[in-house]
């Protein structure tokens, strides 16, 4: 199913569905990542091992809060900085911190860590704002072939086995960049 309603794609997350929606770069799966099942289908769909882990897509500082808590003041500055304070065509960070009682075990895959977001890409910000959180984020695309930039190519991959929110890509040319909160380093340049 194709929909331009952000409150009927929430609601399809809400009911455990997985959607294909555009990202600040490229077109992104998400699901609810506390509904295992769907989660499971996402890795399903992209071939991808759970070990890998996955993105979690935030569209306000406040839906991940109780992530930062554990951060020294400075660095919790820079993260929320990376996130708030960028034009729209700069490339997004996303940030791997440190894991809480409430993040699911199959979210993270193999890592200590947890990979976070928050979104300044419109469509987004609102799905999360109509989901009541953050939600699944990976690429629209199954492992090694590259993530879909339009709708007509995340159909391409994943045809009618999902649904589908219509809307316009961000302006960032890249997928985000991955920095570990606690090491600095790069994971993804």
């Amino acid at each position: 199913m194709i929909t331009s309603s952000i409150s009927e794609a929430a609601q399809l997350l809400k009911q455990g569905q997985v959607l294909a929606y555009p990202t600040e770069a490229v077109w992104g799966l998400g699901c609810d990542p506390f509904n295992e099942q769907a989660f499971q289908d996402i890795l399903e769909l992209k071939h991808r091992p759970v070990e890998k882990g996955v993105i979690l897509l935030a569209g306000h500082l406040d839906q991940v809060e109780h992530l930062l808590q554990s951060l020294n003041a400075d660095l919790r500055q820079q993260v929320i900085a990376s996130w708030s304070n960028r034009l729209p065509t700069e490339r997004a960070t996303t940030w791997l911190l440190p894991v809480d009682q409430y993040i699911p075990t199959w979210i993270k895959g193999q890592h200590p860590l947890v990979a976070v977001r928050v979104t300044m890409h419109p469509l987004c910000m609102q799905l999360c704002q109509q989901f009541g959180g953050f939600i699944v984020s990976t690429s629209a695309n199954p492992a090694g072939l590259t993530p879909a930039h339009s709708l007509e190519d995340a159909q391409g991959y994943f045809d009618n086995k999902l649904n589908y929110l219509e809307g316009a890509l961000g302006l960032s040319r890249e997928p985000s960049r991955i920095l570990n909160a606690l090491t600095g380093e790069v994971v993804r340049a």
